[in-house]
C-alpha cells in the first residue's frame, strides 16, 4: 500500500533519534570502560584494567549484592501490594473502578523528590511515625533506626514503584475474558481453583512485566539511598555516581555501568522467555 520512499521517510526520524540518543551514548560508555585514568586524566589506552579491578575488589561485589537484595525486596513487596490491589479493582471494585484507578496512579504525578522528602518527614526522629509511636506509648523515645537505614530505602522504593507494578498487572487482569471465569464456575471449580488455574496463569505476563519494572528501576536508583539511606544502604548506582562525579574515574564507572547494562538486558531476555512460555500455556 505504501511506497518504499514513504516507508523510508517515516522510518528515518525515529531511527535517527534512537541512534543519536541511545546507541551513541551506549557506544561511548562502552569505549570509556576500556580506557584508563592516570593523574586525573583519561588516557585512550585500551585495556581490561577496569574490569579486572571490578572483579577483584570485594567492595564492588558487596555493594552489588546489597543492591540485588534491595531490588528483590522491593520487587516482592510491590507484587504483594500491587497484585491484590489490581485484582480488587478488576473484579470487585464495580462502579468505583475508575475513581480508585485514578487514586492509584496519582502518586505518579508527584515529583520523586517530593515523595522522598515526605518519607524523611514521616520516618525522622521528629517525624509523624515517631510522634505516633510515642503518643500511643509504644516507644518512650524516638526510634532513630527508622531513617537512614536499608528499611527506609526499601520502604520508599516500594511506595514509588508499586504503581509501576500495578499497571501491567491490572491491564492483564482486565484482558482476561470473563466467560472463562463463568465456565470455570459452571464446571464446579471453587474461587480458589479458578484463581490458581485460570486467573493467575493468564495474568502472569503482566505480573512478570511489573516485577521487571520494579527490579530494573530499583537496580539503577541512586536517589533513595541519598535521601533516606545511610552508609549501610549504599547501592551500586551511588558508586557509579561517585566515580563519574567526585572521583573522576569515568572508565571504572563506565565498566560498572556496562556490567549493570548486561545484567539488565539478560534479565529482560529471561522475563521475555518466561512471558512467552506462560502466554503459550
Amino acid at each position: 500500500m505504501y511506497s518504499r520512499l514513504y516507508k523510508l521517510a517515516i522510518s528515518l526520524p525515529p531511527l535517527f533519534w534512537v541512534t543519536l540518543f541511545l546507541l551513541v551514548p551506549y557506544a561511548l560508555m562502552f569505549a570509556h570502560s576500556f580506557w584508563v585514568t592516570q593523574d586525573g586524566v583519561i588516557l585512550h589506552n585500551w585495556s581490561f584494567h577496569q574490569y579486572k579491578e571490578l572483579l577483584s575488589q570485594p567492595l564492588y561485589a558487596t555493594v552489588f549484592f546489597r543492591t540485588m537484595r534491595v531490588a528483590a525486596s522491593v520487587t516482592l513487596l510491590s507484587l504483594l501490594l500491587g497484585y491484590p490491589l489490581a485484582y480488587f479493582l478488576s473484579f470487585h471494585a464495580g462502579p468505583r473502578k475508575e475513581l480508585l484507578y485514578q487514586l492509584v496512579i496519582v502518586p505518579l504525578w508527584v515529583s520523586y523528590l517530593v515523595r522522598g522528602y515526605a518519607w524523611k518527614t514521616i520516618l525522622g526522629t521528629d517525624g509523624v511515625l515517631n510522634g505516633a509511636l510515642q503518643y500511643l506509648h509504644i516507644t518512650h523515645e524516638p526510634v532513630s533506626a527508622l531513617l537512614y537505614s536499608p528499611f527506609a530505602v526499601i520502604l520508599m522504593l516500594t511506595h514509588i514503584y508499586t504503581p509501576f507494578v500495578f499497571l501491567p498487572i491490572y491491564a492483564s487482569l482486565e484482558h482476561i475474558p470473563r466467560p472463562l471465569l463463568e465456565a470455570s464456575s459452571d464446571l464446579g471449580a471453587s474461587p480458589r481453583s479458578t484463581f490458581l488455574r485460570v486467573i493467575l496463569p493468564l495474568s502472569m505476563p503482566g505480573l512478570l512485566a511489573g516485577a521487571t519494572f520494579a527490579f530494573v528501576l530499583t537496580l539503577g536508583d541512586f536517589l533513595a539511598p541519598l535521601l533516606v539511606g545511610g552508609s549501610s544502604s549504599t547501592m551500586i548506582a551511588n558508586v557509579v555516581q561517585s566515580l563519574f562525579g567526585a572521583a573522576y574515574d569515568w572508565p571504572l564507572g563506565a565498566a560498572i555501568s556496562v556490567f549493570i547494562l548486561f545484567i539488565t538486558v539478560g534479565l529482560l531476555f529471561f522475563t521475555e522467555h518466561l512471558e512467552k512460555r506462560w502466554t503459550f500455556q
